[in-house]
C-alpha cells in the first residue's frame, strides 16, 4: 500500500473492526514503522519495542470497534495505545528503569509525523496557536512528552523537577489546550 491517507486508514479502521483480517495486515503496512518508532523512542531496545508493537496490533484488533472518528484520527488512536503500551512496559521494568532519548538513531519512515497529520486534518494552525498561549516551561514539557514520547519520569530528570510538579504542569498544560481547542 502507497503511503494511506487518513481516508484510507479510516476506512481501514470500519474494515477491521468488522473483523476483516486484511485489513488489519493493511492498516500494520500503513502504520507500522511510525508505532515502532513511537515504542523504539519510549524504551530505547529494540526487541522490547517489537514485542509492545505485536501488543500494540492485537489491541488494535481487538478495540477496533472503539474507535470513533469524531475523536481522533486513526494515526493519533493507534499512535496513542502504542505509546500507552510501552509506557506500561517502561513501568513494568522497575522504579529505576528510564528511556533516554534516542539522538542518533534514524529509522526510515515516509508516513507523516504527529504534526504533519494534524497539518494534513487542518488543526494545526489551531494546535500551534493554542500552544503558544501557554508558558514557555509548560509548552515545552507538552511538546517533549506527547510529540517525542518522552515519559513523564524521564522529563522530570532531564529537567531537574520532582515527578509531580512534571505532571501537574502537564495535567494543567492539557486543560488549557482543551479550553483553547473548544472555542
Amino acid at each position: 500500500m502507497a503511503v494511506a491517507t487518513p481516508e484510507d486508514l479510516a476506512a481501514l479502521m470500519t474494515r477491521v473492526a468488522a473483523g476483516e483480517r486484511a485489513a488489519l495486515r493493511h492498516l500494520y503496512e500503513a502504520t507500522s514503522s511510525k508505532l515502532f518508532g513511537v515504542c523504539l523512542r519510549i524504551l530505547s531496545d529494540r526487541e522490547e519495542s517489537e514485542d509492545v508493537l505485536q501488543e500494540v496490533y492485537v489491541t488494535i484488533w481487538r478495540r477496533a470497534d472503539r474507535f470513533d472518528a469524531s475523536r481522533a484520527s486513526v494515526m493519533t488512536w493507534v499512535s496513542t495505545i502504542a505509546r500507552n503500551r510501552a509506557i506500561d512496559r517502561l513501568r513494568a521494568r522497575g522504579p529505576l528503569a528510564y528511556a533516554d532519548q534516542i539522538e542518533d538513531l534514524q529509522i526510515p519512515d515516509s508516513a507523516l509525523g504527529a504534526e504533519a497529520l494534524l497539518a494534513a486534518a487542518g488543526e494545526e494552525g489551531r494546535l500551534r496557536n493554542c500552544l503558544s498561549e501557554l508558558d514557555d516551561r509548560t509548552e515545552k514539557v507538552i511538546r517533549t512528552a506527547f510529540f517525542e514520547g518522552v515519559t513523564y519520569e524521564a522529563l522530570a530528570r532531564r529537567m531537574d523537577t520532582p515527578l509531580g510538579t512534571v505532571k501537574s504542569w502537564v495535567r494543567r498544560g492539557l486543560a488549557r489546550l482543551k479550553g483553547c481547542l473548544e472555542r
